[in-house]
């Protein structure tokens, strides 16, 4: 599948795809919204055999990504398993970075700091965002990683977060679904995002 052309502000997010990284996935659409950007998950990917070749192509697609690895467990007991995915679409990433450099920029971001020495340890080197395991530690390495003259701050994008946060259950009910990553949420989580940064951008401007 050939690479679509690379959108400016297109973010493609690589993120845990569980209920308690809920808050933090919602600080992730809000805040982008709010720098100017717009969020892409594999979610919005149909599925089949040729998945992955979507999946990279989504991703040279968009301008920058984000590889959360806050979730990627250090023990495989019974109560941890291991998750691929999201490594694997980083090292999807990073070649697609180095051969064709200039085009891509990709941020890792975790939840504690020296963790990914440890998780991760090709990666020596990369300083991560740390954003603590907490939706404002999101918001602050997002303004942090984009840094746009006239920025709102941390904590009127965590103001925006918290009103979007608080009515995800009312949206996913009302698309069907307990999934909050479901293509239908994550659209409507969109449109609310860009919808809130609009009127507050009208606002500020009068």
């Amino acid at each position: 599948m050939p690479p679509l052309p690379i959108d400016p502000i297109a973010v493609f997010l690589n993120i845990p795809y569980d209920e308690e990284f809920r808050s933090l996935y919602t600080a992730y659409v809000v805040g982008l919204y709010q720098l100017g950007l717009v969020p892409h998950l594999a979610s919005e990917i149909p599925g089949g055999a040729r998945r992955l070749d979507r999946i990279l192509a989504l991703i040279q697609s968009c301008r920058y990504s984000i590889h959360d690895l806050s979730r990627v467990e250090l023990s495989v007991g019974p109560s941890a398993t291991p998750r691929f995915n999201m490594p694997l679409e980083l090292g999807m990433t990073i070649s697609w970075e180095i051969l064709n450099a200039g085009k891509h920029t990709w941020f890792v971001f975790e939840s504690e700091p020296y963790r990914l020495q440890r998780s991760t340890s090709d990666l020596n080197g990369t300083d991560p965002n740390i954003h603590f395991g907490t939706a404002e530690g999101v918001l602050s390495e997002l303004r942090n990683a984009f840094p746009r003259d006239g920025a709102p701050s941390v904590q009127r994008m965590f103001e925006v977060h918290r009103f979007i946060d608080t009515r995800v259950d009312t949206i996913r009910s009302r698309n069907g679904t307990r999934d909050v990553f479901a293509l239908s949420v994550f659209r409507e989580l969109c449109r609310l995002s860009s919808t809130l940064t609009r009127l507050l951008r009208d606002t500020r401007g009068h």
